[in-house]
């Protein structure tokens, strides 16, 4: 326990955010004076370009607030993150947002949080608490819209490859979607399963993945609903240079993984998803209503699209910022706003 403490005073990246920002007029206290206010971030998974957009998401957000902002990384140490809950408890922050995890190792950390009068939020993650408001990307819609990409391009009969590690919430909502279109579809057989949120997430991934389809060659579609997953079974698909007789479906996207998506050949035919940096001021907002006395609901859902190689290809989009021109809804959503709410520069 020592040494996860001294770990966590070690890895707290604290951004002073409040000076030289624009703030809402009239906005209620505690935002009438926003240096006076802190919240923190405290976050499970951080590895991959997902869980950096979102990051900058939360930093763009509270600057536009002008309020102080320490961030805490726990990178997939499931005890030390429970451990920064209490830090930042100890710290005396006004807010807390936290960044996926396991239910088990959040629920009572959460509930102390609540107990100590501080506002939370969950990203991704379970606590099972009802005074704590769920920021989420409607899982089981990113893997419903993904998957029925694949049966549209590859009808209802393949054999597949799937991607999961249980006791992720994300995961967990999307594995939903997944179990209810094999019940639907007789024809769709999982011919293997694997999943490791080891890291390199991806690497990991690809080694699990190149077994798997080395011992399942008639594997035609890969359904791996989450990007760093995704970006494994490709590697593995490139590798054995089977990218041609596969398709690889995904939930979740980047600058990178467009670039992935739109190679010569790519197995990565489809994802569905929201702009991290989008639910990252989301997660800002809707603890910032909650600090003002308002309630953002106890479900606060920023809605995904699907993203097509296709689409990608015909209109050229090489980044984030080609995407958010093309899809304007990558850009902003209109999720846990308020009129004296100021919003990042665009």
């Amino acid at each position: 326990m020592l040494k996860r403490h001294f770990m966590a005073l070690a890895s707290v990246a604290s951004l002073a955010l409040g000076a030289g920002v624009a703030t809402a007029q009239d906005a209620p206290a505690p935002l009438d004076n926003p240096e006076d206010v802190t919240i923190a971030l405290v976050r499970y998974l951080s590895t991959g370009d997902f869980f950096q957009a979102y990051l900058s998401g939360v930093e763009k957000q509270a600057a536009a607030l002008g309020v102080n902002l320490r961030v805490l990384d726990s990178r997939q140490d499931a005890a030390l993150q429970s451990d920064m809950v209490e830090q930042a408890i100890a710290l005396g922050v006004d807010g807390i947002i936290i960044q996926h995890g396991l239910t088990e190792s959040m629920r009572d950390a959460a509930q102390r949080a609540v107990d100590a009068g501080i506002k939370v939020v969950a990203f991704d993650v379970n606590v099972e608490n009802e005074a704590i408001p769920q920021i989420e990307q409607s899982d089981y819609l990113l893997g419903k819209l993904a998957l029925e990409q694949a049966i549209a391009d590859n009808g209802d009969s393949f054999s597949a490859g799937y991607v999961y590690v249980p006791g992720i919430a994300p995961l967990d909502r999307r594995h939903v979607a997944w179990e209810e279109v094999k019940q639907a579809n007789s024809g769709i057989t999982e011919a293997a399963r694997i999943g490791t949120l080891d890291n390199p997430i991806a690497n990991a991934n690809a080694n699990q993945a190149r077994a798997a389809l080395q011992a399942n060659p008639g594997i035609s579609v890969f359904f791996a609903p989450y990007n760093e997953f995704a970006k494994g079974v490709k590697i593995a698909a490139d590798e054995l240079g089977i990218s041609n007789d596969m398709s690889i479906y995904s939930a979740d996207i980047s600058t990178a993984d467009i670039a992935l998506m739109r190679e010569t050949d790519s197995a990565w035919k489809a994802t569905v998803a929201t702009n991290p940096a989008v639910v990252g001021e989301v997660s800002v907002r809707a603890l910032a209503l909650m600090l003002v006395g308002e309630d953002p609901g106890a479900s606060v859902i920023v809605p995904p699209t699907l993203i097509t190689q296709s689409f990608l290809n015909d209109n050229n989009i090489r980044n984030m910022e080609d995407l958010g021109v093309k899809m304007p809804q990558f850009q902003h959503a209109d999720v846990a706003m308020a009129d004296w709410m100021p919003l990042p520069a665009r």
